[in-house]
């Protein structure tokens, strides 16, 4: 009976304290795991958490579509756009195969700024393991994983332009050097495949990649680039049966040839010493795609606050990243301090002054762009029958002479109503430099608040003062520019000084080459609103910021304005305005003038652009954009014809939508 008594009542086989314990232990936990419950349960979703889950939920969709389009068969994407669309037209290089044209003359392509991949030879122990990784193209991996070690190692020495004590970044070679941007942004590729299907080849194909953050006289300097295009153009014309080359430069790789062509005519030390005949010898047409020859108002507003939007990466895969900091890394001063090294980016300052780009109160381009106007598809390279009506008497004058602007009132204003403070009694003034401590030093540090004000109360800057606004804002860039760049108007150009390479790049202080047979094009999109003009205000931000930024308030007040979110817009490919891309081709070398004394024969060649009809259709085949128009299949097409042997006039010469002609009557070259 007492067996039975104990198994009915407590296991007394346990020790009394041990039930106890177990019993307390058991309490215990559950007076823990209520209030973690609670507390579990109870936890407030974050907009942090909303972020990251977002930000993640976008990436696994993006590459599980990617590894779904990479995994299935080639023809199902072409049969889907082609049951929602209607059948695709064939591409150019399939076209023309068909034609029967076939390779012909080589092809050099030069690459404009940012496109070309930029890879690590040495650097500091930050940069263990990436020897021979690219730091600019690609993936922009290491922009992610290190940024403050990537800014470093992309920047230049602030003295001399050149390499950074124990850091070598240099181009990468061959035709991936610019094929693609990044993974899925072509810049190059497109145009590359076109011309494979008519036989084309690495052999018959070169990609004359440099440093695009170089000066163009210091990629001689640094790494002999411009010998090297010229021995290798040399071979392709000797090894391809005495053929001239078609060189296609893009962007500021326009402007980049142009300085090649001086320099390979200059006799040793500062040129190549090919004479004067040598570019008749070898070069068949130079294609010129979005050239800026003139400048772009972009490079501006870049310097000045940067604040240009010319960067493919940061409008395709990080919008915003330069609006704001990043997690505390002031990405404006870190963007400014690294661009500001890049001596490359003063070749794209107006050029011409106010002769080119207006004054105060009037610009060659008036009121003739309607920036609201839809653009039409149109799939002919030869018809111009579909431009928009425009209403001349609705649109108001813009004053796009006057590229920035201290406040809305003061850019629309006339010029005897503005009162300005000299901004050369300012730069007169003893500098008292910002003495707050700072964790990123910028050139605006050393300033002052007095000439920060200075600046602000001058008012308006037009093209004849960017300069002096540059060189106030920004002296030791401007100090090193003097040396490799120039923006004039040459008065004689028999003057022994513009035998000097800074003269080069500038086509209105510098003459073509001899070269009568060779032709040169200018080839760019049009129906764009393109940057012009700006309107800025002074931060209140705190003394370690830029103090200037484009005020984002300033808007037209109507659809059709051409002034939103503080930018004047006018005609172009949304980086070059027609004026800079066109006027040299319209007029500065139209027929035998002081700029092209042998009489070259010169083309435009406008694109209208279309955005694409679905996004199927990707970028666009008719697109007019600075980079998407190197896909636009009647570019392509031109490109492809004149590389089997086609003429200009066989093209069937000029083919032009914007207002380019007029706006060169209103310009006086002294030609």
């Amino acid at each position: 009976m007492s067996f039975l008594r104990r198994r009915k009542g407590t296991d007394s086989s346990k020790p009394q304290n041990l039930r106890c314990n177990i019993v307390k232990e058991d309490e215990k936990n559950n007076l823990y795991e209520s209030p973690r419950k609670e507390s579990y349960n109870s936890k407030k979703w974050s907009c942090w958490d909303s972020c990251c889950w977002f930000i993640g939920f976008v990436c696994s969709v993006w590459w599980f579509l990617l590894l779904l389009y990479n995994t299935m068969p080639a023809s199902i994407p072409q049969y889907v756009t082609e049951a929602i669309t209607g059948p695709l037209t064939d591409p150019p290089g399939v076209k023309l195969r068909k034609e029967g044209l076939t390779v012909n003359h080589p092809v050099v392509f030069v690459p404009g700024i940012v496109t070309g991949g930029l890879e690590l030879w040495e650097g500091h122990q930050c940069a263990e393991g990436l020897f021979r990784k690219r730091l600019w193209g690609g993936s922009f991996g290491e922009l992610y994983k290190r940024p403050l070690c990537w800014a470093q190692h992309m920047s230049l020495d602030n003295e001399t332009g050149l390499d950074p004590p124990g850091i070598r970044v240099r181009p990468v070679s061959g035709l991936v050097a610019a094929d693609y941007f990044a993974a899925g942004y072509f810049v190059w590729a497109v145009l590359i495949a076109n011309l494979a299907q008519i036989g084309y080849e690495e052999k018959t194909m070169y990609m004359a990649a440099y440093d695009w953050r170089l000066s163009f006289q210091n990629t001689e300097v640094r790494d002999q680039t411009l010998s090297r295009i010229k021995s290798n153009i040399e071979l392709m014309v000797a090894t391809n049966g005495g053929k001239k080359v078609v060189v296609i430069p893009h962007s500021m790789g326009v402007l980049y040839f142009l300085h090649f062509m001086k320099w390979v005519e200059a006799p040793p030390p500062m040129g190549g010493g090919g004479g004067s005949e040598w570019c008749a010898k070898h070069i068949k047409a130079v294609m010129n795609i979005g050239g800026p020859f003139l400048g772009v108002p972009k490079s501006v507003s870049g310097l000045f606050s940067v604040e240009a939007r010319d960067i493919a990466i940061a409008r395709t895969f990080a919008p915003g990243f330069l609006d704001k900091d990043v997690f505390g890394l002031q990405t404006f001063q870190h963007l400014m301090r690294m661009t500001r090294t890049w001596d490359s980016t003063m070749s794209m300052i107006p050029k011409g002054g106010e002769i080119i780009w207006g004054g105060l109160d009037w610009s060659p381009e008036g009121s003739s762009f309607n920036c609201g106007a839809k653009t039409l598809r149109n799939n002919s390279i030869n018809n111009t029958d579909q431009i928009p009506n425009i209403n001349l008497a609705n649109m108001k004058n813009v004053n796009y002479g006057r590229i920035i602007s201290f406040g809305k009132d003061v850019a629309e204003a006339h010029s005897s109503k503005i009162e300005r403070v000299d901004l050369l009694d300012s730069m007169k003034a003893d500098m008292l430099a910002n003495l707050t401590n700072c964790d990123i030093w910028i050139e605006y540090h050393d300033i002052g608040d007095h000439r920060i004000k200075a600046v602000a109360d001058y008012k308006v800057y037009t093209a004849g003062s960017i300069l002096d606004l540059l060189q106030f804002v920004s002296p030791k860039l401007m100090a090193r520019g003097g040396a490799h760049f120039s923006y004039g108007i040459a008065d004689n150009l028999d003057d022994p000084k513009y035998q000097h390479y800074k003269y080069w790049s500038n086509p209105l202080e510098t003459k073509l080459p001899d070269a009568p047979d060779m032709e040169i094009y200018s080839m760019y999109g049009v129906g764009i609103p393109t940057e012009r003009a700006y309107v800025y205000k002074v931060t209140t931000a705190t003394d370690c910021s830029i103090p200037f930024q484009i005020d984002t308030s300033a808007e037209g007040g109507s659809e059709d304005s051409c002034l939103k979110g503080g930018v004047f817009s006018a005609d172009g490919d949304e980086t070059v305005p027609v004026l800079s891309a066109g006027l040299m081709a319209a007029k500065g070398w139209r027929g035998k003038t002081r700029f092209n004394p042998s009489g070259i024969p010169t083309y435009i060649r406008e694109y209208s652009h279309a955005p694409p009809a679905n996004l199927l259709e990707g970028r666009g085949t008719q697109s007019g954009a600075h980079v998407d128009i190197m896909g636009n299949f009647a570019l392509i097409e031109d490109v492809i014809r004149v590389a089997a042997g086609a003429t200009g006039k066989e093209l069937g010469g000029d083919h032009v939508y914007s207002d380019i002609f007029k706006w060169a009557e209103r310009i006086n070259l002294q030609l």
